[in-house]
């Protein structure tokens, strides 16, 4: 396997900004230039902000709304209830 040709994996913090929750994980997203952070065990990460986690994602979080499907069906057949029944 050839050295050159893979991205640099190494490890960051990403905050949600949304809800301030962070997590060390590794990425291969460029970090130059980027603000650091002193992570829990004592090292220095750098930082990439992001608006949605699983900690504020409402499929996550349970806080999904709820669609009105029988509504839509209900409205479905109504509009083609007719033209299945002359056809």
């Amino acid at each position: 396997m050839k050295a050159a040709g893979h991205p640099d994996y190494k490890p960051v913090i990403f905050i949600d900004t949304s809800c301030n929750f962070s997590f060390l994980t590794r990425s291969c997203l460029d970090t130059k230039g980027r603000e650091t952070m002193k992570w829990e065990d004592g090292n220095e990460y750098p930082v990439i902000k992001i608006e949605v986690s699983s900690e504020s994602h409402p499929f996550y979080t349970g806080k999904q709304k709820v669609v009105d499907t029988a509504g839509r069906i209900e409205k479905f057949k109504r509009r083609y209830a007719s033209k299945t029944k002359t056809a």
